[in-house]
């Protein structure tokens, strides 16, 4: 009879190029999954490089790098078969690859077979294809290694199962959106039509750059039933007892979060980790008393702690008093420290250093970029001065049709909503106050205005907010045409003014500060437009 062994998953935040600290982590965690009398633990894709490493690739030390790490695991670790991920240089060629490592030497390696080259995957500039199943017998269990898109697209995992697997182990670094979890599961129980074995699949966990990697690694049954989904944004090992085809986890929970929950702490953590591997200790909002500024300013407190997050108000003639009152009210709620600086002496010595160059109309284009930009110069002396990364507050509907000023409100380091609907904004604060009280009600309620000019209000420029983020995800996320639009019942006109001004405001997105994905199309990486085109759609 087939004893009972145990396989750990190593559920790690990898940081991309530190070598050196991401083979500590590998042997730690190895380490401690032997004291639960694991014999095998497995790691994601392309652990020991993280992921994705772009063009330190091409580095030939980095490579060589890569290769020494590898020695110095199998010197350190003993009694415990490591499945690692890693990029693997052979001559001229380089693999995404899943090495099985066991008694002091590598033993077996897979090459993944499906590169993904679209969305922010760019493998096909790096890596060879490969082109076998790879089936390691240890412990009297027959596994079959499989690297992430192997298991999206049909062919590998059948491989791997008529080749004589028993279990698949799937090595993966699969990018968080708002669809990601649901897809997931969908496609590995698509995957056991075709391979009716154990699925254990590990899932990365960290953010690098834009790109954060949400955990929720599962363990499927042969039966295509889920036995364990670890906790999204967290790290930590978790434990199967595998025999043949047959897979148990004790004490496991099924962790399902809302829509919400889960993309509010994709932010939360897309932006922790973002200022700990860039070495930001804290960061400056500009808190103007509406909801995108409120959001972001409770997003930064969960992730870097009220102490470490200072509230800049920054008000002009055309500030409501109203507005100054609800961001008071929000940083008493938060408990942040805060600064007033009015943006009103700036703003008057440059209409004196303007004067005779513009015209009179204060409620034009210019003079509300004066504004907006009066505050960046403010914004980001202080950020200078002390060392806190400027978060930028505008979301993904004002960056889609150009509703922001470059060098204004666009200046910063990073931008928390740039991949946020406008539309989900609200949602995500209505969740954020179901945890404790952070963003006053009449935030929510208000009529969104940039305060710009005198009465102005959004919707004097927009279309209403619900119609505007339905245009655009046709046009962003489904690429529909103008026409296409239309047909599902918006108003003509609307459409092609909207479809416009995402055209046109491309050269501004250049522009802009990184920010965290979580939709299925965002922009920059996922979605390259020319910023100079002829092409009417």
């Amino acid at each position: 009879m087939n004893k009972t062994v145990r396989i750990a998953i190593a559920q790690v935040n990898f940081f991309v190029g530190d070598i050196q600290g991401n083979t500590e982590k590998i042997i730690n965690s190895a380490k401690e999954a032997q004291k639960q009398n694991a014999k095998i633990i497995v790691f994601p894709e392309l652990a020991l490089s993280g992921y994705p490493p772009e063009d330190l690739l091409f580095r030939p030390e980095f490579n060589q790098s890569i290769h020494a790490a590898i020695q110095t695991i199998v010197n350190a670790v003993k009694d415990i078969d490591i499945v690692l991920g890693t990029p693997w240089q052979t001559q001229e060629k380089l693999y995404n690859s899943a090495l099985y490592l066991s008694e002091g030497k590598m033993i077996a390696r897979y090459n993944k077979q499906w590169l993904p080259n679209y969305g922010v995957f760019d493998e096909k500039r790096y890596f060879t294809a490969g082109n076998a199943s790879c089936i390691v017998y240890r412990h009297g269990l027959a596994l079959g290694l499989i690297i992430c898109e192997d298991l999206w697209l049909p062919g590998p995992a059948a491989q791997a199962f008529e080749a004589g697997a028993e279990c698949l182990l799937s090595l993966n670094a699969s990018p968080y959106d708002h669809c990601k979890p649901a897809q997931r599961l969908e496609i590995l129980q698509q995957r056991q039509k075709e391979a009716p074995i154990p699925i254990i699949y590990v899932q990365s966990v960290g953010a690098q750059d834009e790109c954060v990697f949400d955990g929720g690694s599962l363990i499927l049954d042969k039966d295509s039933q889920v036995l364990l989904e670890a906790p999204h944004f967290e790290e930590g090992l978790f434990y199967a007892d595998c025999q043949a085809d047959k897979i148990t986890v004790r004490g496991a929970k099924i962790h399902s979060p809302s829509e919400e929950a889960l993309m509010y702490e994709a932010l939360r953590f897309g932006l922790l980790d973002y200022a700990q591997k860039n070495g930001f200790k804290g960061a400056l909002i500009g808190l103007s008393g509406g909801i995108d500024s409120a959001l972001t300013l409770a997003i930064a407190c969960d992730a870097l702690g009220q102490d470490q997050v200072e509230a800049i108000l920054l008000p002009s003639r055309h500030t409501a008093e109203e507005s100054i009152t609800l961001a008071l009210e929000e940083i008493a709620l938060l408990g942040v420290s805060h600064r007033i600086l009015s943006i009103e002496p700036i703003y008057q010595s440059l209409l004196q250093t303007l004067a005779g160059h513009l015209n009179t109309d204060e409620s034009d284009l210019t003079h509300q970029n004066l504004q907006a930009r009066a505050r960046g110069i403010l914004l980001m002396a202080l950020s200078n001065q002390t060392g806190r990364i400027l978060l930028t507050t505008g979301n993904k509907s004002e960056m889609a049709v150009g509703y922001a000023t470059l060098y204004g409100d666009m200046a910063g380091g990073f931008a928390v909503l740039k991949d946020v609907y406008k539309t989900w904004v609200y949602r995500l604060a209505a969740y954020r106050n179901q945890l404790s009280p952070a963003i006053p009600k009449a935030v929510i309620t208000r009529a969104p205005s940039a305060e710009l000019a005198p009465g102005q209000k959004d919707e004097d420029s927009l279309p209403a907010y619900d119609i505007l983020d339905q245009i655009l995800e046709a046009a962003i996320e489904g690429e529909k045409s103008a026409a296409e639009i239309i047909k599902l019942g918006f108003n003509a006109e609307e459409v092609q003014k909207v479809i416009h001004l995402l055209h046109k405001a491309e050269y501004k997105r250049r522009q802009s500060a990184p920010g965290i994905k979580i939709t299925t199309r965002a922009f920059g990486r996922e979605r390259r437009y020319p910023m100079s085109q002829g092409f009417v759609s």
